[in-house]
């Protein structure tokens, strides 16, 4: 067996002919197709504006900008998600308060983010990790309540269904994430929606540097803001793949149960459940923890895949590991014990849209001889 990567996309021709069509324009920066994958994308989520960037972090750092929020106040965000998650709030002067996930579904359970609630939080950014969304009817309820701002995470989370609805499309604003391993990728890319058209047009304009919209004072800028545009070839590249959305969704479906009905039984890891009472598993990616006799093995176990030809990767390191956090954190009190474990012991393993049967079949195969 060959080596199988951790992520392989699937780019099929429609969106190259996409490319082509920009090339042949000239339409490489601006264009036609940013416009177009702007729409279609609000459009399935139920939001009436979508605003194009260069990644999800830049998504992320835009749209905690964009709502104003007092200097100084709180932010709770995931303690197990990528770093992403606390700089948007660091880089906003604003103070990052933790929770820790479930050990089962790895998620923020909603009532440990709603006890973290005080005088002082402005924001909550809702994360879904790894293809299983929170629970979020009870978050949104106390936040309109106390007129809290809800950021929804879903940069994992693109086609992932809350109940009857897609996420994103429940907070004040939502950001998803076009990297190369996500369902939808652009290569590099992001995008923010809402359905206010004040955040809307504040987003347009931190994504451009600030421009000035008059034509004689383009360079003259009354705010801070950042040049993270997508350009018109990358959105070209995520519309084509719009238009077979469900498809892809299938496909990764159909690769996590294959993984799940075959390894769910080995009683040395678990993982993710399949489903839940408000939503199943689109696995964005498909995650492994090691637990009883495996516990603490994770790098020799990454290492024996890697020397047999399978790629993986190790969990997000929580937020309160990380070295260049903790100047901005306050975690004395709380040992994020779930975080730290899953963290410590969890990797995951291929599972891109270019995944071939026997690939995963091997893998399967691989990880029933070295897991049991």
């Amino acid at each position: 067996m060959k080596f199988i990567p951790v992520n392989r996309p699937l780019i099929q021709n429609f969106e190259k002919q996409n490319v082509f069509n920009c090339l042949k324009k000239n339409e490489i920066t601006n264009g036609s197709y940013i416009k177009k994958f702007e729409k279609k994308f609000a459009k399935i989520h139920s939001q009436k504006y979508a605003v194009t960037v260069s990644s999800g972090t830049a998504a992320l750092e835009i749209a905690v900008k964009s709502l104003g929020l007092k200097k100084n106040s709180e932010v709770i965000i995931p303690s197990f998600s990528i770093i992403s998650t606390a700089l948007c709030v660091i880089k906003n002067d604003l103070k990052p308060v933790l929770v820790d996930c479930n050990i089962s579904t790895w998620n923020c359970d909603a009532y440990k983010i709603i006890s973290k609630i005080n005088k002082n939080t402005s924001a909550i950014i809702i994360t879904h990790i790894y293809g299983l969304p929170i629970d979020l009817q009870p978050i949104l309820k106390f936040a309109k309540k106390k007129k809290i701002k809800v950021i929804e995470d879903s940069a994992e989370a693109i086609g992932l269904k809350y109940k009857n609805k897609y996420c994103g499309s429940y907070g004040d604003l939502s950001i998803f994430s076009f990297y190369a391993n996500k369902h939808i990728t652009t290569g590099e890319g992001g995008i923010i929606l809402t359905n206010d058209k004040k955040i809307y047009d504040k987003c347009n304009s931190l994504k451009n540097l600030c421009f000035s919209k008059s034509y004689y004072s383009r360079f003259l800028h009354k705010d801070i803001g950042w040049n993270y545009r997508l350009t018109n070839i990358q959105a070209a590249i995520g519309f084509g793949q719009l238009n077979r959305l469900k498809k892809i969704i299938k496909i990764k479906e159909n690769i996590g149960n294959k993984y799940y009905h075959n390894l769910k039984n080995i009683k040395n890891i678990s993982l993710q459940p399949n489903k839940i009472s408000y939503a199943k598993n689109i696995y964005w990616v498909f995650g492994i923890v090691l637990k009883n006799k495996l516990s603490g093995k994770r790098n020799s176990i990454m290492k024996k895949l890697l020397n047999l030809g399978i790629e993986t990767r190790p969990f997000f390191t929580p937020m309160n590991k990380q070295p260049i956090l903790k100047k901005f954190l306050n975690i004395e009190q709380d040992k994020f014990n779930n975080s730290n474990f899953i963290s410590k012991n969890g990797f995951y393993i291929p599972s891109g849209l270019g995944l071939k049967n026997e690939e995963i079949k091997y893998v399967i195969r691989t990880l029933k001889r070295i897991l049991a």
